[in-house]
This record gives C-alpha cells, structure tokens and sequence, in this order.
C-alpha cells in the first residue's frame, strides 16, 4: 500500500490528509498557520509531514495546495492570499527539508482534481470545480489530470469581467486585483452581501440573505434571483470556452440549494448550443476536497 499525503495549506490553518491508494483516509491533523512567518510555516508544514510518517511508520509521496500559484518564469509563489508566500520558493524549501519531489498546485485546482476523481464529478471526462466564498476560483480537469496552463492560471475565471453586464451592473466596480467589473466582485460572498444593500437591503451575511430568500422575504429573494443570474451567465462563458461535463460547485455559497436548479436553467440563453448536457453539481467531499485533492496531485504522473 502507497502513502498519499495532502496538505491544504490555508491562510489561518494548515491541515493534512493520509489517504490509501483507495482514497481511504488513514489520518487527518491540522494546526494554526503562523501569521506572516514565512519560515515558520514551511517548518509547521514539515513537522506535520513528518510526524504522520512516524504515526504511520511510512513514509509517504506529498502534495500541497496553497492559495495562488507558482510563477512559471522562476517557481516563485505569485497571487497568493497569504502574502508571505508570495516571491517565495516554496516548492524548493519544502523539497529541501523533507528530502523529496513535492507536487504543488493552486486549491481550487486541488478541489477540482478531488471531485473529479472519487467526488460529484467522478466519471466525468472534464470537470470545472468552482470554488465560491469569500472569493472566486476555479479548477479545470481533464481525464483526472489537473490543467494547469501555459502561465499557471488555467481557471481563474473569477478575474474575468462579468459578462454581458446588465443596466443595474454597470459601470463596473472595482476588484482588489485592479481591474473592474470581475466576476469575484459579484459572485463571492462579500459581493452578494454588498450587492443586497446596494438594492436597499440592511447588512446580512450570505447565509442570513439565503435563509431569509427560503423563507419568503421579498428583498433577499430578489438578491438570490440576481446572483443567479449573474452566475448562470458566468458559467455560460465557461460552458462555451470548455464544454465540460461536470461543474461543482465548492466552497460556503455552494451550500444554497436552489442554486442547482435555477442557474442551468438560466444559463441555456447565454451557452452557444441547441442543448445543453453540462451538470451542475454540489461538491461530494465539502470542506475536506482541497486537502484530498492534494493528496492526489500524485495521481497526476
């Protein structure tokens, strides 16, 4: 039996997953991340590499997805969340201190590998893992293989414009990242939250906006009409430039049912085809996708 360790290696905690080559999990341990210690975090990411090797009494191939990517010009860190790691060689301190060829990957992309291997997207020939939360991310798989990209943003949807914006939506507001009308200031947590009260609604948290809109509330029921439209019509580019079979939806606003119905419903207007066979679906793996799908970033050669 192989030892396939994942880490997810968050901006408040870092976590570790074992898995059997089943995909069994054999271990899980997790710790805070040391805030703006860049040393410090890549010595807590080996301890706990370590210490489940000793746990286990095996030592075990390791992936790791991080929030950004590596630059394809030097391997430095780029676009991360986690500002310490951002010009950082991570990949080579890692590989220094335990000794070993550590697979990396961006977490959305590690979700979508995850789902699309033994998750909702299991079977399917191309998946789209979409990741929205606090921001908007992306994953794209092929045949269980993780497509990263020329420049190491294959994915990044959610820096796009929103398309075929309506009257309400324009002009564009502006996105951290510099650019205006990104999809991530209307589809992540916070843009749904600032949109509600841009339309005169008090201050509520997604899941307030969505229990409210289940509940009858005309305001909040209108914020989630407006959100679905501006998702369906995102994921219609995506539908259009990849066809997939599969999109899964992850992170904390995958948790809104009604998602699943009205978005493909919605998005047969903007998707260039008689019919439309893509599925939307919700995550199998939940919280627990990033750090499986780093674990099988060895699936990957």
């Amino acid at each position: 039996m192989s030892l396939r360790i994942g880490i997810d290696l968050g901006g408040s905690k870092i976590e570790l997953i074992a898995l059997d080559d089943s995909g069994r999990t054999l271990l899980r341990r997790r710790r805070p991340t040391p805030q703006g210690d860049y040393p410090g975090t890549v010595r807590a990411v080996g301890a706990l590499v370590i210490d489940a090797e000793r746990e286990l009494a095996q030592r075990g191939s390791v992936g790791i997805g991080i929030p950004g990517a590596e630059s394809a010009v030097d391997g430095t860190i780029k676009n991360a969340n986690s500002t310490c790691l951002i010009g950082k060689l991570l990949r080579q301190d890692l590989q220094t201190l335990l000794r070993r060829e550590i697979r990396l990957a961006n977490d959305a992309n590690c979700f979508a590998l995850s789902e699309a291997i033994d998750g909702a997207g299991q079977g399917a020939d191309t998946v789209f893992g979409v990741i929205i939360g606090t921001g908007v991310g992306g994953g794209i798989v092929v045949q269980q293989h993780v497509l990263c990209g020329a420049n190491r943003i294959a994915g990044e949807w959610g820096h796009n414009p929103l398309p075929r914006p309506d009257e309400e939506e324009l002009p564009p507001g502006p996105c951290y990242c510099g650019r205006l009308g990104c999809i991530e200031t209307w589809l992540s947590g916070p843009g749904l939250c600032a949109d509600h009260q841009r339309h005169g609604g008090e201050w509520l948290t997604a899941e307030e906006i969505a229990r409210r809109a289940g509940a009858g509330e005309a305001a909040c029921a209108a914020t989630l009409a407006r959100y679905e439209r501006r998702l369906a019509k995102a994921l219609a580019q995506v539908i259009n430039l990849l066809d997939p079979e599969v999109i899964v939806l992850g992170g904390g606003l995958s948790n809104i049912g009604r998602l699943y119905h009205a978005v493909p419903r919605l998005w047969k207007r903007h998707v260039f085809s008689d019919v439309v066979h893509t599925r939307l679906l919700r995550n199998l793996h939940g919280d627990s996708s990033g750090v499986r799908g780093a674990a099988w970033l060895w699936n990957e050669w």
